[in-house]
């Protein structure tokens, strides 16, 4: 087994030992995925306007504060791991938006540029941040899959085959309803 191999192993195992309520586990968790939620957050922050206040450091401990107060969690693996991580680095960000849109009294909405390649048609496309995650929350109530998976694609970053993986669909599967879930976000978004 390669290194990347012994080092997801050994994740899921911690992770394992983790949802079983083992305190230490969460210690042990945080040097081997210390990384790539650095990768996660310094690709959200890359999103936001210049000159935002959150730093990459910040966001990825406020994520992790939150991640090990979860209690019960059943961890399926790293891809769940991650997929929760993405979920709780959007709803901060979110709420600093929103914190920050009511700072303005009225002000501009904060945007979220989305690259053509992974999320729309156009060159130059911003998004409201909040009207993101409201579109996200009416998709997720009557397709919760298509929802799951804009959220693990986009935000999470994780490949099609984590994702089926994680959702136990086919890859197949996967890429069709992301992109039926693109199509619709788009037209919910741009009216």
């Amino acid at each position: 087994m390669s290194a990347e191999g012994d080092k997801t192993q050994e994740i899921s195992q911690i992770l394992l030992e983790w949802g079983k309520g083992g305190k230490e586990a969460s210690d042990k968790l945080m040097p081997l995925v210390y990384d790539e939620l650095r990768r996660q957050a310094a690709r959200y922050l890359r999103r936001e306007r210049p000159g935002h206040t959150l730093q990459t450091t910040a966001l990825i401990h406020e994520t992790y504060l939150k991640l090990i107060d979860q209690k019960n969690v059943d961890w399926q693996n790293r891809a769940h791991f991650y997929g929760i991580a993405a979920q709780a680095m959007k709803r901060i960000l979110i709420d600093h938006a929103k914190a920050r849109h009511r700072e303005k009294r009225g002000g501009a909405a904060e945007n979220l540029p989305l690259d053509e390649a992974r999320f729309v048609v156009s060159d130059e496309t911003n998004v409201d941040i909040v009207a993101l995650d409201q579109a996200l929350t009416r998709l997720a109530a009557f397709d919760p899959r298509q929802a799951s998976i804009v959220d693990l694609k986009f935000f999470a970053g994780l490949s099609i085959d984590d994702i089926a993986e994680t959702l136990e669909v086919s890859p197949a599967t996967v890429k069709r309803e992301w992109n039926s879930a693109k199509a619709w976000l788009f037209s919910e978004i741009n009216g």
